[in-house]
């Protein structure tokens, strides 16, 4: 039986100055590249927050210690949602992408 591809997963922008999500893409059409993600999430240094076995959300590794430090309510809710024991230990802070995680090679 032939192997299914996996079904495209739009990815969104998570801006702690927008309660919208906002539609981002590869430059390539595929994955994300470092450099792209440094340029969307006015960064140099991004983590990866598993949210599913096929979600992620690819956050600002360094965003809380920025002066003003903006929580991002709606990718600590993701966060929270999908992964409950890390309710009251962390919350995520800055811009971060949620995406497939074959999105980010």
């Amino acid at each position: 039986m032939p192997k299914t591809a996996t079904p495209p997963y739009q990815p969104h922008l998570l801006d702690p100055h927008s309660a919208t999500p906002q539609p981002v893409s590869p430059a390539n059409g595929k994955s994300f590249k470092l450099a792209e993600l440094y340029a969307m999430l006015d960064c140099r240094t991004v983590d990866v927050v598993r949210l599913s076995p096929e979600l992620i959300l690819i956050i600002d590794d360094e965003g809380k210690f920025r002066h003003p430090a903006y929580l991002n309510l709606l990718a600590t809710y993701l966060w929270y949602h999908h992964q409950p024991e890390a309710r009251g230990q962390d919350s995520i802070v800055g811009r971060a992408i949620v995406c497939h995680d074959k999105q980010f090679r």
